[in-house]
């Protein structure tokens, strides 16, 4: 089954929580304290197989949770890091975030690999919140929340040729004959409807990779039948040999066959107007196709431009032609670079031992909202969950840098008072004029 998109959800692992602990040793009077950090949760990381050709795999897995980190230990002892989860995907795979649509990562390269989902740092154990004037804090961090999101897998089709053209112009016919695939061949159009590769050896000690792409019809561009399911694969594509029906068999006029289906390329990515393209002439066994091929010749000598087009007579039924054609494609390919051009993608980074610096960006708003105030912040609601709420320390810290931030000032100016209701992210508390909070679920 050949699958060329997927949908899928990705979490990295949570970072596992620090723990508070003191040292109680034999003759250790107030030993201090001696609670470790959590481990940091495990990425989701994509990495290209060359031994996948489909996306069939996510059809029936759609979920992907990376483990959490481990908790921290007794001893001032750190929790291990969680193991990254790697996700195999085959080449020429596009990964897109489903939210914002934008790409995350081209994946061309065997072996290469992208953080789709980051894991949570650690929270930190009270052993880092010992202070000279606080030598035995009963504060601890939660870990942090692994990064999460919905994202959209394409699969386009890794050839080095692509055979594109309108429907039953015989694209299937021509690969099966040139190589040892065997695409469902039939007198009806779409009777291909997913990419057929086969690898075709020309002589010599060449041989190159051939799609037989689902046929095109006008519109597809904008999406008309499968168009953009089919035009996707031809971006991968290094040579485009264009197949038309010069017998006009089906009524229709191969030179306005050859400029609707290039028109429709050109609207689907601009840059396929300079991929190299041969055209096969194909049918050529038919009794009226050598007098289109001479009107064909005439019409396009008018409207190419300085562009050069290779015309190739052939005949997929009684092979003429084709060994000059793969030749022609063959030394195309040897003049060209060896894969595609991609967008740049960010590898991998190796683990580092997180420094506690502050990064977050502490801008925030204040709202009144139905009776209660909400506090946004990116940054405020992510210290709030690495807070341990059931320590008396630890909510004395918030609150603390609450007040530093500002954040007290702000909801006294939008008529805050004693008692009120205030709301950050998913949890609320109770505003009192002390700058003390009380907090509840």
């Amino acid at each position: 089954m050949f699958v060329d998109k997927a949908k899928i959800f990705v979490k990295g692992g949570d970072g596992g929580d620090g723990i508070i602990s003191f040292r109680r040793e034999l003759y250790v009077p107030e030993g201090g304290p001696a609670g470790g950090d959590g481990g940091n949760g495990a990425n989701v990381i994509f990495r290209v197989d060359e031994g996948l050709r489909t996306l069939v795999d996510f059809r029936y897995q759609k979920h992907f949770k990376a483990p959490r980190g481990e908790k921290g230990k007794t001893k001032g002892m750190h929790g291990a890091n969680a193991d990254h989860m790697v996700v195999r995907i085959p080449p020429g795979t596009v990964i897109v975030d489903d939210d914002t649509q934008e790409v995350i990562a081209d994946m061309t390269r065997h072996g290469q690999e992208v953080v789709v989902a980051k894991g949570g740092r650690g929270g930190r154990g009270n052993i880092r919140f010992a202070t000279a004037s606080n030598p035995a804090p009963y504060i601890s961090e939660n870990g942090e929340e692994g990064q999460e999101r919905w994202v959209v897998l394409e699969l386009k089709v890794m050839a080095d040729v692509g055979l594109v053209g309108f429907p039953s112009v015989g694209k299937s016919t021509l690969l099966s004959v040139v190589s040892a695939a065997k695409p469902k061949i039939g007198a009806y159009h779409f009777t291909t409807l997913t990419p057929n590769l086969g690898v075709v050896d020309v002589g010599e000690g060449r041989s190159f990779v051939m799609a037989d792409l689902p046929g095109l019809i006008e519109g597809a561009a904008e999406g008309v039948g499968l168009g953009h399911e089919f035009l996707r694969h031809v971006e991968r594509t290094r040579v485009i040999i264009h197949v038309v029906d010069m017998s006009a068999s089906e009524g229709r006029d191969p030179f306005e066959d050859w400029v609707k289906i290039n028109e429709e390329l050109v609207k689907y990515n601009e840059k396929l107007a300079d991929r190299p393209q041969i055209i096969a002439a194909n049918k050529m066994d038919m009794p009226e196709s050598a007098d289109q091929l001479e009107l064909f010749k005439e019409q396009l000598e008018e409207v190419r431009g300085d562009r050069e087009y290779e015309i190739v007579p052939i005949s997929s039924l009684t092979k003429q032609g084709i060994q000059e054609l793969l030749y022609k494609a063959a030394d195309l390919l040897d003049q060209m670079p060896t894969a595609p051009e991609v967008d740049e993608v960010v590898e991998v980074e190796e683990r580092k031992v997180y420094k506690y610096e502050k990064k977050d960006d502490d801008s925030f708003t204040v709202r009144k909202e139905d009776g209660y105030y909400v506090v946004e912040s990116p940054s405020i609601e992510r210290f709030i969950k690495r807070t341990n709420l059931n320590s008396y320390d630890a909510v004395m810290r918030f609150a603390r840098v609450m007040r530093n931030m500002g954040v007290d000032t702000a909801l006294r100016k939008e008529g805050a008072k004693g008692g009120d209701l205030v709301q950050i992210g998913d949890f609320s508390f109770e505003f009192f004029e002390g700058a003390d909070y009380y907090f509840g679920e």
